[in-house]
Formats: structure tokens, sequence, C-alpha cells
């Protein structure tokens, strides 16, 4: 297990672990989207991978990081729906269990989903705090280990080979971006692009409902979320302390955005790109839209880090 920071030995010993339970995405353009943007955008599509988000990349790792012997309990986590999907079927391809604590009102879909891949969902609180002690509790009764959505470095080494595949299919990138929940992904796009093209701008959009993100680097210390209350629902988490100092280290900036720019950027992939996207996944063109001079004329990889909607609450 790693205990500081992955290298890039320890982002491709990850990329060769999980190959064979994972898509190598496919990388998606758009003309029009791009003249609206006044940029050239690079969109890779984990709304394409396994459980429909990038979430399955790091679940996999982390858990196929474990030996059969080690596997026996079975895994915990709580999620409001992609890593608890991810873990759910990262744990039945291993031969292992998953538990996995959603929030009441997590979308439907997800909840399903979860069960659907072997999971156990059991129902908590829409707080950070319920979710933490209701896991807590699993944990001591199954005796079952805890795959965190984010604070975990193996989590970080698995989410960051979306950036590597990226960054090795797209040539001469200027500047890449990603959503920023609990800062997994965020954190494995940092340190890819930092060993293998330090020059890339790096940022991150993040709804400003949920900015625990933007205090906590403007103000050099963790600040939690007062709020959970925003359409982006993969983006509630606060950041941890490990994404927090790769994040500190790396990141250009951080581009807040309304829920109504959240919406809107949804409905132009939905409509221009003909894909289905969350509304967690549409915060990073929101940023580009919102933010035209920072991005002019530049080349960007865009991580669309998911697809689960629940197709009867659509925001537009």
């Amino acid at each position: 297990m790693l205990t500081s920071p992955p290298s890039f030995s320890d982002i491709k010993r990850a990329h060769q672990r999980i190959s064979k339970y994972i898509y190598n995405t496919p990388v998606m353009t758009s003309a029009n989207l791009d003249e609206l943007a006044g940029c050239h955008m690079f969109f890779k599509c984990e709304n394409f991978q396994k459980i429909g988000a990038f979430k399955m990349r790091g679940a996999t790792n982390a858990i196929f990081s474990f030996r059969p012997e080690e596997r026996t309990n079975g895994f915990a986590c709580h999620s409001s729906g992609n890593h608890g999907q991810a873990v759910a079927l990262a744990a039945k391809l291993a031969g292992s269990k998953a538990y996995v604590v959603m929030p009441k009102g997590a979308p439907k879909v997800k909840v399903e989903a979860v069960k659907g891949y072997g999971g156990e969902v059991i129902l908590c609180e829409p707080t950070e705090a319920s979710r933490e002690s209701t896991c807590n509790e699993v944990i001591e009764r199954t005796g079952a280990i805890l795959i965190h959505p984010f604070n975990d470095y193996n989590i970080i080494a698995g989410q960051a080979t979306a950036s590597k595949e990226l960054i090795e299919e797209v040539e001469n990138l200027d500047a890449l971006i990603a959503p920023v929940g609990g800062g997994g992904l965020a954190s494995g796009m940092s340190l890819v692009a930092h060993y293998l093209d330090p020059n890339l701008e790096l940022y991150v959009g993040e709804p400003e409902k949920v900015d625990d993100c933007y205090q906590s680097l403007k103000k050099g210390k963790l600040i939690s979320n007062k709020t959970s209350n925003t359409i982006a629902d993969g983006l509630k988490a606060s950041i941890g302390p490990k994404t927090f100092d790769i994040l500190k280290e790396h990141i250009n900036d951080v581009l807040l955005v309304s829920e109504q720019e959240i919406i809107h950027a949804m409905k132009l992939i939905w409509e221009r790109m003909k894909i289905v996207i969350e509304p967690s996944c549409a915060v990073p063109f929101a940023a580009i839209l919102k933010n035209p001079k920072i991005f002019e004329g530049k080349r960007v990889g865009v991580i669309l880090t998911g697809g689960n909607v629940d197709l009867t609450k659509l925001p537009f």
C-alpha cells in the first residue's frame, strides 16, 4: 500500500494492475463547442468507463493492491454513488464483498446500480459526519477494509491513469482541467502532469456552493464545506489532507461556477456532443465557458468524469 504521494512508477504500476478491468476511454472533440469556448477541447470520456465513471480506476487499484487472503472480510466505503458502484464492482471482480454507505436521497439510479453490482447498501443521514460514523460501524461489525473515496494514495494513483491516457494520446496540450470534490481525480491529474509535462497549466472547476477547495487553497489550510446544496452531487465532499497537500503544490487555479452555469454546460454537451454526462461532469466545461481569457486559443484536456444520471430528474 502506498504511504506517500504516488511516483510516476507507482502510477504506471497502477495502470498495469487495472488495465484488464477498465476501459481506455475515448477522447472526443466538438468543433461546435470549440467555437463557443474559443479554444480547442479534448474531452476524456470517463462517462463511458465501467460503472459510468472514472471512480472505477481508483477503486480497482486500491482493492487489487490487497493480496487475495487480505480480501476475505470484504471492503467498505461511503459514497453518494459513483465510488460506491466502483467499490462494489471491483470487490466483485476480486471475489470479495462490498458494503456501501450511501446518504438518504442519493440518486436512485446510483443506489440501484450499487446493488446491481452485488454491493450491500446501508443508508445514512446526508451529512459527512453521518457517512463516516456509519461506515466505521460497518467496519467494526464486518472487519471490512475501508476504501476511502479520495484521501488514499492508492485511489489517487488509480485516478491518475485517466490523465495519463489523455496526455499520452493528445499531443501538445496547453492545459488540463477536471472537477474537484474530494480531490482524488484532480490530485492524480496534477501528479501525472508534473511527471509527464511540467509546463501544462492545471485547473480545477468547483461549484460555488461547495467551494472548500477554493477556500482551502486561498487560506492555506483545510476548510470544510458548510453545505452540500449543489446539483453536482458527485462534488459534495470536502478535500482531504492528502489531496490538499498535492493540489496546493501543483494547481494553477480553482475556477468557481454557479448552479445555472453547470446546468447550461451540461445541456450543451448533451445537445451538441450527443452524450450523457452528469452535472458534476459539466463543471470543468462550465469553468472554461466562464473564463474565456484563460483558455483562449489553447489546447485543453477536459476530463468528463461520469454519466450516471437519474433521467426522471434532469435539470433542463
